[in-house]
């Protein structure tokens, strides 16, 4: 039987709505991926390391650039859940035509606004400077930052864990990918630390940080800094510490505190996304399991006091 044209023109409009149906199936889920890109914290992309080559026509500019500060220490073979990045902050006294955040402390019956500025990974910081760090990692694990007192001579003082306190989030260290945790947290009183030499020959904060899978049990968390024996951190960083290499931002030394990153310290819950603002400093370890855990170091150096001036 010879089909009518009604019938030929409906199946033409019948074979138009399934392409139509199949077509929308198939952008749907490239919208949502396209999304989910944009939204998605990544810390490690080598399409963000600046590595001398001319940038292609085609190619999109990315938002962030770093330049390598360790080049002898390759970034192939470096698991992308690995990575660490850093923010150190110096708080100075606010001026009237600053844009960034503040930070807003009461000092006797004066309060005070500080604004919290980048400081470079090879930054000198002076006895007196108050600072503040942020931290975000790639992965779901356990947060543990310890700081100990650098010598000239080569030598450390003892070794303190200064997070997790109950005093800041209660003693939770979980973290998560795009999460911020800062230290100290901006309810701490004070919300900073002030830095101050206890000796002619202390040079730096050699401060540790470690990512584990889960928690440290032989670890007691109270609202003090709890002292770790040598012995303790030394297995950690003989079995979890390896060459670490730096990355820094270009130009992001200096830059000032954004509401994207106080309202994500403030907010345990909240995640920083791709186009917001990324850590100053981003340390990787090649070869590192993405189920083992991380152990970084970050030197905090002061800068060589000035000889006094004597007289007469």
């Amino acid at each position: 039987m010879t089909p009518s044209r009604n019938t030929f023109a409906s199946r033409q409009i019948l074979v138009a709505s399934t392409m139509i149906i199949c077509l929308a199936g198939l952008l749907v889920p490239l919208a949502q991926q396209t999304q989910e890109n944009e939204t998605t914290r990544h810390l490690w992309d080598t399409a963000f390391i600046d590595q001398g080559k001319k940038a292609s026509a085609t190619r999109k500019p990315a938002r962030r650039s770093y330049r390598v500060i360790t080049p002898k220490v390759p970034i192939t073979g470096v698991s992308a859940d690995t990575v660490i990045g850093i923010t150190l902050w110096r708080l100075r006294p606010t001026r009237p035509a600053d844009t960034g955040e503040r930070i807003i402390t009461h000092e006797g019956p004066q309060s005070v606004a500080w604004l919290p500025e980048r400081v470079s990974s090879n930054g000198r910081l002076s006895e007196g400077d108050r600072i503040r760090m942020s931290i975000e990692v790639a992965r779901t694990g356990y947060l543990y930052v310890v700081d100990q007192e650098q010598y000239a001579d080569g030598s450390k003082g003892e070794p303190y864990l200064i997070f997790p306190t109950t005093r800041t989030r209660g003693g939770d260290n979980s973290v998560k990918a795009g999460r911020v945790i800062e230290i100290p947290a901006q309810d701490d009183s004070p919300p900073y630390f002030t830095l101050k030499r206890t000796r002619a020959n202390h040079v730096g904060e050699n401060v540790i940080v470690l990512v584990t899978p889960t928690p440290i049990e032989s670890l007691t968390i109270t609202d003090r800094t709890l002292r770790v024996s040598g012995e303790t951190l030394a297995q950690w960083e003989k079995s979890w510490g390896t060459e670490t290499g730096r990355l820094e931002m270009t130009n992001g030394a200096g830059q000032s505190w954004t509401k994207q990153e106080r309202d994500a310290g403030a907010n345990g819950t909240r995640s920083m996304t791709e186009a917001e603002p990324a850590p100053q400093t981003l340390y990787y370890r090649p070869g590192v399991g993405n189920k083992d855990p991380v152990l970084i170091k970050v030197l905090l150096q002061y800068a060589r006091p000035r000889p006094s001036v004597k007289r007469r």
